[in-house]
C-alpha cells in the first residue's frame, strides 16, 4: 500500500518507451480495454504511425509517489483531427474564423481506435484517485496555458468515468457506436431467434452464400495464427482503405507485423479459407480469400480491420459479424464492438448506443459557443440513436435509451 504522506510529482514524456513495459502495464492491464497497454501504444510509435511526423506527438503525463508510478494520462499533441473518428472540423473552422488557433490540441485517446475505454490509468493500490484526477487536470491546465493550447479533448471515454470529468467542468459531446451484447446466448441459432423471420432467413442465406462459394470460416488465435497473416492483413487493410476510405490509411505494414511479437495473445483473425485447403489440413499455408482482424481482452471483443482478395457474396458479413459472434458466444464473450461505421451493422444485431467525448476549451469565446450549443447537438444525437434502433429487425421493441 502506498504511503499517503509522500507527495505526488508529475512528469511529461514523449514516448511510452521511457517507461518500462511492466511498469506501464501494471496500470494499464486492469482496464477492460486493451488499447492502452504498453505493447499496443509502443507498436504504434515504433512503426512510425503515431509520431510527430504524422501529427501525433506522444505527450503522456505521469504521476509519481516517491519512485512509484501511480497514474498515467495517455495524451497526444495533435496538429490535425485525422485518425480520431470524432469529427470536430466545424469547431476548427469556427476557431480560425474567430482568429483562434485550434491546433495544436491536447488529445486523450488510443490513436486510430474508435473504441470506448479512455480514462486515466491508476495503480491498483491507489486510494486517492479523486485527488490524483484533480492533480492531473491542474497540470493539464497549466501545460495548455503555457503552450497556448486551445483545448483538451478526451475521446471514446469509459462510460463509467464520464461523470468524474463532467463534475470537473468538461463538456460531454454524445456520439454513437454499434455494440453487440451477449444475452446469454447458447449458440448462433439462439442469437438468430432475436430477429424477425425475414432477417433470420437473410442471415442464413448470407452464410450459405459463403459456403456455396467454396469457403469455410476459420478463427485463429494466439500461437495458431500463421506467421504470414500479419503482413497479409496489412495488404488487405491497405486495399480496403484505398477502395473505400480514401485518405484514412493510418497504419503501415511494420505495425501489423510487430504485433506478432508483442500482442499475439490478444489477436483474433477470422478467415474465409478455400474448403479444399481445410480438407487437406493445409489452410495455414494458403492465403485466405478474405479476413478480419479482431482483438480480445477478457469478455470484450473488438473488430478492427477487414479485406478480401476477391468479391464473394456476403463474405464481409460473415468475417466481420457472424463468425465473430458465433465464436464470441462459444468463448463467453459479453460484448463485441465491430468498429467504425454503421451502414450494415444494425441489420445484423448491433444496436446503436451512446459514446462520449469530453472537451475543455480555454479561449472564452470557444467555451461559450460549445456550452451554449452542446445540449441541442446531444438532443439531436439521442433522436438519431432512437431512429436507428427503431429500425432493428428484431421481434421485440428496442431498449429505451438511457443517457
Amino acid at each position: 500500500m502506498l504511503k499517503s504522506s509522500q507527495p505526488y510529482t508529475t512528469t511529461w514524456i514523449d514516448s511510452v518507451h521511457k517507461v518500462k513495459p511492466e511498469t506501464w502495464n501494471a496500470l494499464a492491464k486492469p482496464l477492460k480495454t486493451p488499447f492502452f497497454e504498453w505493447e499496443w501504444l509502443a507498436s504504434l510509435e515504433t512503426s512510425g504511425c503515431s509520431t510527430p511526423k504524422e501529427g501525433w506527438l506522444p505527450n503522456h503525463l505521469l504521476v509519481w509517489q516517491g519512485n512509484q508510478l501511480v497514474a498515467i494520462a495517455p495524451l497526444y499533441l495533435k496538429g490535425h483531427s485525422y485518425g480520431e473518428f470524432v469529427f470536430d472540423h466545424q469547431w476548427a473552422d469556427l476557431s480560425y474564423r474567430l482568429g483562434i488557433n485550434y491546433y495544436p490540441k491536447l488529445l486523450g485517446m488510443a490513436p486510430f481506435t474508435p473504441a470506448a475505454g479512455y480514462r486515466f490509468l491508476f495503480a491498483p493500490e491507489v486510494l486517492e484517485q479523486n485527488k490524483i484526477i484533480d492533480l492531473i487536470l491542474t497540470e493539464i491546465d497549466r501545460f495548455c496555458d503555457r503552450a497556448q493550447i486551445s483545448g483538451c479533448h478526451f475521446l471514446f471515454v469509459d462510460p463509467d468515468w464520464r461523470s468524474e470529468l463532467e463534475k470537473r467542468g468538461f463538456t460531454a459531446w454524445m456520439h454513437h457506436s454499434y455494440i453487440w451484447e451477449n444475452q446469454n446466448f447458447s449458440s448462433f441459432d439462439d442469437y438468430l431467434k432475436n430477429f424477425n423471420a425475414n432477417q433470420r432467413r437473410n442471415i442464413k442465406r448470407e452464410r450459405k452464400a459463403v459456403e456455396n462459394a467454396g469457403l469455410k470460416m476459420r478463427v485463429y488465435t494466439g500461437e495458431e495464427i500463421p506467421h504470414f497473416f500479419y503482413g497479409f492483413m496489412y495488404e488487405l487493410y491497405s486495399d480496403t482503405c484505398d477502395k473505400f476510405w480514401g485518405g484514412s490509411k493510418y497504419l503501415n505494414r511494420k505495425f501489423f507485423e510487430s504485433l506478432q511479437h508483442c500482442f499475439r495473445d490478444r489477436l483474433v483473425f477470422v478467415a474465409g479459407v478455400a474448403a479444399e485447403a481445410i480438407a487437406g489440413e493445409t489452410d495455414s499455408h494458403h492465403k485466405p480469400i478474405g479476413m478480419s482482424f479482431c482483438i480480445r481482452k477478457g469478455e470484450q471483443l473488438y473488430g478492427r480491420y477487414w479485406g478480401s482478395v476477391q468479391e464473394v457474396d456476403s463474405l464481409h458479413f460473415d468475417a466481420c459479424y457472424y463468425t465473430p459472434i458465433e465464436w464470441a458466444i462459444a468463448q463467453g464473450i459479453r460484448s463485441f464492438d465491430p468498429g467504425a461505421g454503421g451502414q450494415h451493422k444494425k441489420r445484423r444485431g448491433f444496436p446503436a448506443i451512446p459514446n462520449y467525448s469530453l472537451h475543455r476549451f480555454y479561449p472564452n469565446r470557444l467555451k461559450q459557443i460549445l456550452v451554449s450549443h452542446i445540449h441541442e447537438v446531444n438532443s439531436y444525437e439521442v433522436r438519431q440513436i432512437q431512429a436507428i434502433n427503431h429500425e432493428l429487425p428484431f421481434d421485440f421493441e428496442p431498449p429505451v435509451l438511457n443517457v
